[in-house]
């Protein structure tokens, strides 16, 4: 046993004795994807710790400190600076320390723990018509305790400022283990024994100040966003020893804070939005000042490449509201009166026009433009990450800010700053607070590279300085940057903040290397040159294969999430870090580098964060990087069973489309047989699950019967492919969906016998997968050109993505270019003037994951809305059966708590609506979640079947 893992068991062994019941994960399954935020760096912890309550952090801290090991706290990790990372003990807040304590309304105060959401937290504050100010771009998976680290800001921040402002009390723990209160007039104890230490350390602060007046009050605080360094001002007698915001922004290095009382303000109850076109950013920048005499709550700014790329990854129809232009502003203008707030609004817009910069500009009156523009912004740092044409884009110098009357002068002079290094940036940010993020096409894999990023970074500080700016507007300086304070900051300063560190931690163990004794900026980056890898998988939007596939995770954690889009299911099902799509991803990263996973492709750690994918592909669509995390795992799965005996389940729910084939025959036998006693003895013997009913087997009469019925009479416009699952399942939706194609004027040709390969690529059986697509390819791909509409959209997705990426051939991609689905099909090629048969007023809906990211601006709730449905009731996220997953045994749990999300509470609250559920395996978890109601799923098409007497009957 090396002198580091004994090490290793004996901290362990300690924190266990103070904190029983603390837990602690150790070893590179656990320890991989905390090496990493979102940020350049890459440093792999000893152990993680989850704490539940202040005392296990005592006990960390206070083992830690006997120890003499490095402790580095963490919310969200979405830190771009390098703040969330570092040796010896990580602890994750986010966890379990993430409860609202108290919501005083009268007050406008609430004390939550450090690991809450900032939109758990705004939706708690919602309710009594209040919110927390700061918002970043982040909100849906940064916590406030990371918010405090860094004294974030956010769009909003012309209005409502940085975090600092909004601080009332800290509860924090000292590096040895001392629980304090920090507020806005002085440091208190929690436990009296403990006063003379905390009366100590308060009386070494006042002293420091005391004899350090002059540097504070003439270098810190100067512009709005000054975050850099410590915010020392804050305790200037002036300022009333304000403790409690002294230590917001000292990111995790001067204590471990584990509560906080925070300020709330009002919800506004009047806004209006413009959206403002310009030539470049420059010119933008330029309209600012005047801008902000209109006193606008938020003013957003952004360039061309994000909007690009947005639409590449989601479709035009992603991007709407924009007026002409290269690079854009957002103004939200707020107040108490609708009118007055128009009024405003329409007088910039007229002011702006005259001053002649604008390209175009309007108020956006719809809600739906408001919310798909805002997202724009919100996944700037994504999108800008991994753009359109392919190009990489790194942090690093993503949080300068000036005064925001010199942000035009300081982005020219930037500018020429990149191209004099043969860089280019991608630039967005919150030019009414002065605050421009970049993200720049950096190559910190080389050595070259790595000398250039340094270079840059130097000239770029003392750029910054000149135009009377700070490094850092709100992410804090982290790794990034704390070596280049002294280019900001005079001796006298630095050595300032070095002693008030050395005051609340002597031993320097809390987050060491930031801000004090800074790292080397080029130290630790997570990037270097790779091997590449031989896969099956031809991964042809990422230059170096798979390793560029998974270098795709930057770290911004919008997977994450709790709410918005689909991403990600497991995630929202267990809270686990590692069981997310960023988890996966850093495994995955971990496995390429072969430095903490030494096993490659037989990685047992990585199987593990994989095993709870749902393969759902939403990451693919909703992550603002495109990750695609169902491809990655079955590459994967393929790669480390490749030659060996697989899971049960590989291959009876893998074969699936055969054994089906094989029941149709004998379908009344097999069914009966399956429903007693040795279907459940075969059921665990094939690895699935005896909790579910398997699904009855259509016969092959009735698919038969079926066929011939969906013939169209007169010239066929299509294909309708009928896949394994409506072959094998439930054979009238195709007759449904050939009523209906003919009906909107798009007769098609039944075209059965073909399989799209999905279950032996969800498996990860990629050779058997291969084969089977290039039969159906070479069947498809004849000559003819007419639209191929798939019923079941899962296959559909199969086709369109999985059969070229796998092929990697032009006839693959002929063939994925003409294919459909059932509602693509009905939205792009119907007839013009097509109405439906009536239909009901309000439905359910449960959308394929694999319709949701593949099938970009064709989404079944759109559609029916278009036919007349007055409320669509939609189930967003997953409904946790996911083809196989939901199937097996050991994953059957993980599938009922994904469908409690979403679309189980849509069933209980049913009252007598139809359930649309187009996927075969959301059509069957809708079965199983019913039990003894009579509920059944319904296909788009057998709801819009010309041939029922009420929507759903089968003719």
């Amino acid at each position: 046993m090396s002198t580091a893992t004994r090490d290793l068991a004996g901290l362990t062994a300690r924190m266990a004795e103070i904190a029983p019941g603390l837990r602690v994960e150790t070893g590179p399954g656990a320890t991989g994807p905390y090496a990493y935020d979102a940020s350049n760096y890459r440093v792999l912890p000893w152990a993680v710790a989850f704490p539940r309550t202040a005392d296990d952090v005592v006990a960390v801290l206070r083992a830690c400190s006997e120890a003499g090991v490095p402790v580095t706290a963490r919310g969200g990790g979405t830190s771009m600076a390098g703040n969330a990372v570092g040796l010896g003990v990580v602890l994750d807040f986010s966890r379990h320390m993430n409860r609202i304590l108290d919501i005083d309304p009268e007050a406008r105060t609430a004390r939550v723990e450090t690991g809450v959401v900032l939109d758990a937290l705004r939706g708690a504050t919602a309710l009594h018509g209040l919110d927390f100010g700061p918002d970043p771009s982040s909100h849906s998976r940064c916590t406030l305790g990371g918010m405090i680290g860094n004294d974030a800001c956010g769009n909003r921040s012309v209005r409502d400022g940085r975090t600092s402002g909004h601080v009332e009390a800290l509860e924090i723990v000292t590096a040895d283990g001392v629980r304090a209160v920090a507020d806005r007039s002085g440091l208190h104890p929690v436990d009296p024994q403990d006063a003379g230490l905390v009366a100590r350390l308060e009386a070494d602060v006042r002293r420091l100040i005391a004899d350090n007046l002059e540097p504070i009050r003439t270098e810190l605080g100067r512009i709005p966003r000054q975050v850099s360094g410590y915010q020392l001002h804050r305790l200037l007698p002036e300022n009333g020893f304000d403790m409690a915001r002294a230590l917001v922004g000292t990111e995790g290095t001067c204590a471990v804070v584990t509560a906080a009382t925070v300020r709330l303000v009002a919800t506004a109850q009047a806004s209006a939005l413009l959206t403002l076109g310009y030539d470049d950013v420059v010119d933008a920048a330029e309209d600012v000042p005047e801008i902000l005499r209109f006193s606008p709550s938020a003013v957003e700014g952004m360039d061309e490449a994000i909007v690009a790329t947005m639409r590449a990854r989601r479709g035009p129809d992603s991007v709407t509201g924009l007026p002409e232009g290269r690079a854009w502003l957002y103004v939200e203008l707020e107040g108490e009166d609708q009118a007055a707030v128009d009024g405003r609004a329409a007088e910039l817009l007229d002011v702006l026009k005259a001053q002649g910069r604008l390209t175009g500009g309007r108020v956006v009156e719809s809600p739906a433009e408001r919310r798909s523009l805002w997202r724009v912004r919100e996944d700037g740092a994504g999108l800008a990450a991994r753009l359109v044409d392919g190009g990489e884009s790194w942090p690093g110098w993503e949080d300068a800010a000036v005064a925001p009357e010199n942000l035009a002068a300081y982005l020219r002079d930037f500018r020429k700053l990149l191209t004099s290094h043969g860089l280019t940036g991608v630039l967005y940010g919150h030019f009414g607070a002065g605050c421009v993020h970049v993200r720049v096409d950096f190559d910190p894999a080389t050595d070259t590279g790595r000398a250039v990023m340094r270079r840059f970074l130097s000239e770029a500080a003392t750029l910054v300085v000149s135009h009377g700016g700070t490094l850092s507007g709100e992410h804090g300086d982290g790794r990034a940057r704390s070596e280049l304070l002294e280019v900001m900051y005079s001796h006298r300063m630095i050595r300032t903040f070095a002693a008030f560190k050395r005051i609340f931690d002597p031993d320097g163990l809390l987050n060491p290397g930031v801000i004090v004794d800074p790292a080397p900026l080029d130290a630790d980056l997570a990037l270097r040159e790779l091997p590449l890898l031989d896969t099956s998988f031809t991964f042809p939007h990422d230059t170096d294969g798979f390793t560029g596939a998974v270098r795709r995770c930057v770290g911004i954690g919008r997977c994450r999430s709790d709410s918005g889009g689909v991403m990600c299911p497991s995630y929202r099902a267990t809270g686990e870090e590692n069981d997310s799509t960023r988890g996966r991803a850093r495994m995955l990263q971990e496995m390429v580098r072969g430095e903490a996973v030494q096993d490659g492709w037989r990685s047992t750690e990585v199987k593990d964060a994989l095993d709870l994918c749902l393969s759902c592909k939403a990451c693919s669509s909703d992550c603002p990087v495109g990750v695609d995390m169902a491809t990655y795992k079955a590459e994967f799965l393929h790669q480390h069973y490749k030659g060996r005996l697989r899971p049960r389940s590989h291959y009876s729910l893998g074969w699936l489309p055969r054994t089906s084939a094989l029941a149709g025959y004998a379908a009344r036998p097999v069914n009966l047989l399956l429903r007693g006693p040795l279907g459940r003895l075969l059921a665990r013997l094939g690895g699935v699950t005896t909790k579910r009913r398997i699904p009855a087997f259509a016969s092959r009469r009735a698919l038969r019967k079926t066929l011939r019925a969906a013939k169209s009479p007169g010239p066929a416009k299509a294909l309708l492919f009928v896949d394994s699952f409506t072959r094998a399942f439930r054979p009238q939706v195709a007759g449904a969906a050939s009523r209906v194609l003919a009906d909107a004027g798009i007769p098609c040709t039944p075209r059965d016998g073909l399989c799209c390969g999905l279950t032996w690529v969800s498996t990860g059986q990629l050779s058997v997968a291969r084969r089977i697509m290039a039969r159906t390819v070479a069947h498809l791909d004849d000559g003819d050109d007419r639209p191929i509409i798939v019923a079941e959209p899962s296959c559909a997705a199969a086709l369109k993505r999985d059969v070229p990426e796998l092929l990697g051939t032009e006839a693959a991609q002929r063939v994925a270019d003409r294919v459909h689905t059932f509602t693509g099909a009905l939205t792009d090629l119907a007839e013009q003037g097509w109405t439906p048969p009536p239909l009901p007023e309000d439905v359910v809906l449960q959308t394929h994951c694999h319709e949701y990211a593949t099938f970009k601006g064709r989404r079944p709730a759109d559609l029916l809305r278009r036919l007349g449905v007055r409320t669509v009731d939609e189930a967003e996220g997953c409904c946790g059966l996911a083809g196989n997953f939901g199937f097996e045994a050991e994953h059957y749990d993980t599938s009922m708590a994904v469908a409690d999300l979403a679309l189980k509470p849509r069933l209980d609250a049913l009252d007598g609506r139809p359930v649309v559920a187009d996927g075969f395996s959301c059509a069957t978890q809708i079965d199983h979640l019913a039990g003894d109601r009579s509920i059944r799923a319904l296909h788009l098409a057998e709801l819009l079947d010309p041939a029922a007497d009420q929507p759903g009957e089968t003719s």
